[in-house]
C-alpha cells in the first residue's frame, strides 16, 4: 500500500512540491515520502484511537475527504513534517499541505471505491493499519466498513 501511496502523492506532487521552489529539487522525493508517510501515519492515528467511524466516513465520501479530522491531523503531520525534516517555514509548509493533501485523499479515496482500479482496496487498507493480520476483531471491523458504505 505504502508503495502505491507514494506513487499517488507523486503523480499529485506537481505545483505543491515538484515546481515549488521552496523545495530544492533534490529533496522533493524527501518531501513526497513526508507526504505519504503523513497519509498513512494520519490513517493509523486515527484507527489505533478508535477512529474506525472516522476513517468510514472518509471513504464513504470523496468530495468531502479534505474536511474530515483525520485529513486535518494528516494535515497537520504533513506540515510537521516538513518543518522538522525538511527545513520549510511553518507559513509555506501549511500552503504546500493545503494544496497536496485534499487532492491526494480524494483521490485515494475515489481509487479505493472504484472496482475497476485495483491499486487500492479497503481491506488492504485496513490489512496494514492494523499491521495485516486477519483477526476476528479486523473481520468485523470490516464488515463494518462494508456495510456502512453499501
Amino acid at each position: 500500500m505504502l508503495e502505491n501511496l507514494f506513487n499517488l502523492v507523486k503523480e499529485h506532487a506537481g505545483d505543491a512540491i515538484i515546481n515549488n521552489p521552496a523545495i530544492p529539487n533534490e529533496k522533493n522525493d524527501d518531501a513526497i515520502h513526508a507526504a505519504s508517510s503523513s497519509i498513512f501515519s494520519g490513517l493509523q492515528n486515527a484507527f489505533a484511537n478508535g477512529g474506525t467511524g472516522d476513517i468510514m466516513s472518509l471513504f464513504s465520501d470523496s468530495q468531502n475527504s479534505g474536511s474530515t479530522s483525520i485529513a486535518q491531523n494528516i494535515h497537520g503531520g504533513f506540515v510537521e513534517n516538513l518543518v522538522s525534516k525538511l527545513g520549510i517555514d511553518s507559513a509555506q509548509a501549511s500552503s504546500i499541505a493545503t494544496t497536496l493533501i485534499p487532492s491526494v485523499l480524494q483521490n485515494f479515496v475515489h481509487k479505493t471505491n472504484d472496482p475497476n482500479d485495483k491499486s487500492f482496496d479497503l481491506q488492504g487498507i485496513l490489512g496494514s493499519l492494523t499491521g495485516g493480520g486477519q483477526s476476528n476483531a479486523g473481520t468485523g471491523i470490516m464488515d463494518m466498513v462494508k456495510g456502512f458504505m453499501n
